[in-house]
């Protein structure tokens, strides 16, 4: 008999084939990062099932190689494994989507078998799936069944579980419907499987469908076969063989392999040392001594802002909002730059509920003899903030995070703000930005990931932090994607590991993935002389240790570190007020009668047919999003004359 053992990134399948090539015993289940005792259940139950047979035996999968080594069965790779399955049982196929639990691979079969499979993100894999279900308080199975009964496809982020986080949240708040959230977070899937991997190759004939994923939720393989338009003759489903491809194909490839007796592996696998299985490092303590941790408080202690009490505010004050991914934050400072109010707050996915409560909140804190003479908007609800409560300007977050790093030292020249799902690098030469990096397809390691897992282990994120400033042994999670990352947690746990060494590790990991994987700086040297530290993930004490370990530099981290947005833009305002005016923003009166409706329109300008988000304000303003160009933000005006860009430039 012929077995082959599939080692992948969530799960384990074990396949027995007779000699005749039928398949006699299956398993399939999750390992939750234990590997190693998981295969050893599963070779027992098939002890048990089978008795002490004279078997050959292949690993494959991308958990199996070190496992191979261990045990001394022969590897073989996945891609082999799997197209020899392909080639044997389906030889009509044309093209495989695989996905599986952090894995997604296009395999084009033709003269020659091509193959693109995900590198460094798990977007759009069963492990995304899964968090996204969390997110709905379901799991896998549960959006499959809701997906049945949707009616309408919202536009979701699959390339990041962060970012699509981020717009499914908005979507439950304004009640959108279960089903429909299903669909939509399968057609994400969809796309980010045919968009990031197949890269423009065309997906043509007869199409396989294989893997856990696609076996159990009949939903996302129709969301494929719509997507790429395939006939029923086209479509190629294995039913409940498809999961087991790879397995097969390891089996398969066993023929010719050294027979064994089956208590013989067991036997193999009962003496080994698992301790050899584990790749986990790690790496130097964020802290030595109790007093090395003192005068890094002491440090910083000093880069503070000046403040004043509101209730002795008089005249003109300028109000600063930043209306983040995750959270918004506002600021309020009189003509000497004091700061006289601050807020910051969870959006909850409702951030002008948030603004509306937070204006309320600072109108009834304002004495009568101060107001609002300016205000300044930034972030990513810039747009939305100034339509719907009557912001008098907005700015882009580069210039106000920059106004504000300034502010404490005039002469900075590098700037990195790492926040809820954004990492931001700023470079300053001779008082102007000259160079500006931001992750755009990744959050891997940012705020939201640390809050996240703090929650996991029933922490808040202040407590969290304050366990890795205790880790005498950090764990090194490298610089990957979170869905990775989740499994190197879960790895560490297994071997050990405590919570204070996970948070340092993660801590150590949000440095190196913004200045490897964003910035992606070569040597210290490059963060310049004069260093300023931004963003609410930097109020992290354990975050702000790695990075001045990481770069050998000492740093600034102002106070109102989660501010800077809010205060460069309070900034902003108050060196464009214009003498005797003052600001549009909603009065007291207005906030108690703010409403703002949402609805979805299609619009019809041209053959995108962009799905709208209209929302709808009180006093008749709105604001629209969703439009890839002008036509959908209703300005249809024509316009005869093209700039001309010389005239502007000069």
């Amino acid at each position: 008999m012929r077995l082959g053992i599939d080692i992948g990134s969530t799960t384990v399948k074990l396949v027995l084939l007779d000699d005749s090539g039928e398949m006699i015993y299956s398993r399939y289940e999750r390992h939750m990062s234990d590997v190693f005792n998981k295969v050893q259940e599963l070779m027992e139950d098939l002890y048990r099932e089978v008795g002490d047979v004279p078997i050959q035996p292949v690993i494959t999968g991308s958990g199996g190689l070190s496992f191979a080594k261990l045990v001394g069965i022969r590897f073989e790779q996945e891609v082999i494994t799997c197209s020899k399955a392909v080639e044997t049982l389906i030889p009509q196929t044309d093209c495989v989507i695989e996905l599986g639990g952090e894995d997604a691979k296009i395999t084009f079969y033709g003269q020659t078998i091509e193959q693109r499979m995900n590198g460094s993100c798990a977007g759009g894999t069963g492990a995304f799936i899964d968090q996204m279900g969390i997110l709905l308080n379901t799991d896998a199975n549960g959006l499959n069944e809701a997906a049945k009964d949707y009616k309408i496809i919202y536009p979701i982020a699959a390339r990041c579980g962060v970012f699509a986080k981020s717009d499914i949240q908005p979507l439950i708040n304004d009640g959108a419907r279960v089903e429909d959230l299903a669909a939509s977070i399968f057609q994400a899937v969809v796309n980010q499987t045919i968009s990031g991997l197949a890269c423009g190759h065309p997906i043509r004939g007869n199409v396989a469908f294989l893997g856990g994923p696609l076996t159990f939720m009949s939903e996302l393989r129709k969301r494929f076969i719509d997507t790429l338009e395939l006939s029923e003759d086209e479509v190629i489903f294995p039913g409940e063989k498809s999961k087991f491809f790879v397995a097969i194909g390891a089996a398969m490839l066993a023929a010719g392999e050294k027979t064994c007796m089956l208590t013989e592996i067991l036997d193999r696998i009962a003496h080994a040392d698992q301790a050899l299985l584990s790749d986990t490092q790690h790496m130097e303590p964020l802290f030595r001594t109790e007093e090395e941790y003192e005068r890094f408080v002491a440090r910083h202690n000093k880069d503070k802002v000046k403040r004043k009490d509101i209730r002795k505010a008089r005249g003109m004050t300028f109000l600063g909002i930043d209306a983040g991914s995750t959270t918004t934050k506002a600021t309020l400072m009189d003509s000497d730059r004091c700061l006289l109010f601050e807020e910051y707050r969870s959006n909850e996915g409702n951030p002008a509920e948030v603004v509306r409560q937070i204006l309320i909140d600072l109108y009834q804190k304002l004495p009568k003899g101060a107001y609002i003479a300016n205000t300044c908007v930034t972030g990513y609800g810039e747009g939305l903030i100034k339509a719907g409560f009557r912001a008098d300007m907005g700015e882009i977050e580069t210039m106000a995070h920059y106004k504000a790093a300034a502010y404490f030292r005039p002469d900075v020249d590098f700037i990195l703000d790492i926040g809820g799902q954004d990492m931001k690098c700023m470079k300053i030469k001779d008082g102007a930005i000259y160079s500006i990096m931001l992750n755009e397809a990744c959050s891997a390691g940012c705020g939201s990931f640390l809050e996240t897992y703090a929650k996991s282990v029933n922490l808040d994120t202040r407590a969290f932090a304050q366990e890795a400033l205790h880790s005498e042994s950090p764990v090194d999670l490298g610089t990957r994607c979170t869905v990775f990352m989740n499994s190197k947690v879960k790895q560490a746990q297994k071997e050990g590991a405590s919570i204070a060494d996970i948070s340092a590790g993660l801590s150590y990991s949000v440095i190196r993935n913004a200045l490897y994987k964003v910035i992606k700086m070569r040597n210290p040297d490059e963060t310049g002389d004069h260093i300023v530290v931004q963003g609410g993930t930097f109020l992290n004490d354990a975050v702000l240790r790695s990075f001045e370990q990481i770069i050998g530099k000492d740093v600034i981290r102002p106070d109102i570190a989660g501010l800077m947005g809010a205060y460069g833009c309070a900034i902003i305002a108050q060196e464009n007020y214009v003498e005797g005016t003052k600001s549009s923003i909603l009065s007291r009166e207005e906030l108690d009668h703010f409403q703002m409706k949402h609805n979805n329109g299609r619009c019809h300008g041209c053959e995108n047919q962009c799905l709208l988000t209209i929302n709808m304000f009180s006093d008749g303003q709105r604001f629209i999003t969703g439009n890839r160009c002008e036509k959908g933000a209703g300005n249809t005006a024509k316009k005869n004359e093209l700039p001309n860009l010389y005239q502007y430039k000069f």
